[in-house]
Order: C-alpha cells, then sequence, then structure tokens
C-alpha cells in the first residue's frame, strides 16, 4: 500500500554489526564517524575519521576503500552511507552505532583525535 515511501528511500545500504565492522577494518576499510564534535569529544572509535554529516558533501574520503559510517545509534549513518553510495563510494552502516560498538567491547577513546 505505500510502496512509494520505499522506493524514494533508495537502495538499501549493507549493514554490518560491530564486531564485522572490526574484522572489515583489519582488512583495511575505514570508519567515517559522522557525529558533531561534541559527540566525539566524549567518545571515538580509534582510527576512525571524523567528518560530521553537514560536511559529507564536500568530504575528501579515502579511494578504493570501504567506508563504514557511524554515527550513535546507526540512523544518520545509514543516511550518510547512502548519500555516500550516490557518489559512488562502497559505503556501509555501523548498525547500531557506537552504542553497539561499545556494548560489543570494542575500543573506543575520548578527546577529539
Amino acid at each position: 500500500m505505500f510502496g512509494f515511501l520505499k522506493a524514494r528511500r533508495g537502495p538499501a545500504v549493507p549493514g554490518l554489526s560491530p564486531q564485522d565492522a572490526h574484522a572489515l577494518c583489519r582488512q583495511g576499510a575505514v570508519i567515517l564517524d559522522v557525529r558533531e564534535l561534541s559527540e566525539r569529544r566524549a567518545a571515538f572509535i580509534p582510527g576512525s575519521l571524523h567528518v560530521p554529516m553537514g560536511d559529507l558533501p564536500a568530504a575528501d574520503l579515502p579511494d578504493g576503500r570501504v567506508v563504514i559510517c557511524q554515527c550513535a545509534s546507526g540512523r544518520r549513518s545509514a543516511l550518510a552511507a547512502r548519500q555516500l553510495q550516490a557518489r559512488g563510494v562502497d559505503a556501509r552502516n555501523l548498525q547500531g552505532g557506537l552504542q553497539a560498538w561499545q556494548a560489543a567491547g570494542l575500543p573506543t577513546r575520548s578527546g577529539s583525535r
């Protein structure tokens, strides 16, 4: 009945569990944190790149690498991954965001690096 809503959302974004994302990073993928700087100061994934959602259209991203988009809960990062896919980037979404990453016991740091 509401199929038109699904069509407007665009193609599905591949989602990754925190464990799968962590393994993919060990193979050369990069995590892209799309949260605001104030959120990142509280905690971030070591080695992640930081490009707030509003700056994403002009972002210069690494060529030829899988980009795993990450936010706090996975909602903003799904939108970011969809935007990047439209630019031809092999983008994925970290399901559950930083909250799921931390719940899985994976490493985080505080600060703004």
